[in-house]
């Protein structure tokens, strides 16, 4: 990622941060669209689920420019996902649901610019999870 994406990404961010709950359940709602099947990973409230979300996108996007300080929670949020069943190819229903929401919030404010950063960003968060994932938890 360049300086210039992680400023779109941030400044997009802010523009739909104020209505995180509202996102988040757009985001479940397109997720579950896509691959029906992944709600039965969800257990809770959905909408809870949403604002943990909301939280560990804002979490994220501010981290953008100490990607080595976030890492670490990346990775712990990698290998939990990985218990809860999540696959490598759920990454990718993420993003396009991920990307979906973010269309809806910003309207015409999401360019192919805007698009193009929030790809690279969510493909450099989610290598980190990913990778994580695939190491062996050590009692």
């Amino acid at each position: 990622m360049n300086a210039r994406q992680i400023e779109l990404v941030q400044h997009s961010w802010s523009r739909i941060a104020p209505s995180a709950e509202i996102a988040g359940e757009l985001f479940y709602g397109k997720l579950f669209v896509l691959d029906p099947s992944l709600k039965s990973m969800f257990r809770g409230d959905i909408r809870e689920q949403g604002r943990k979300l909301m939280a560990m996108i804002t979490f994220a996007v501010n981290g953008l420019t100490r990607l080595d300080a976030i890492a670490p929670g990346l990775q712990a949020l990698g290998r939990r996902h990985a218990g809860y069943g999540v696959e490598d190819r759920h990454y990718a229903l993420v993003a396009s649901a991920l990307l979906w929401t973010l269309e809806k919030g910003l309207a015409n404010k999401f360019t192919d610019e805007v698009r193009d950063a929030w790809l690279s960003a969510y493909n450099t968060l989610a290598a980190t999870m990913r990778e994580a994932s695939r190491v062996p938890v050590e009692a």
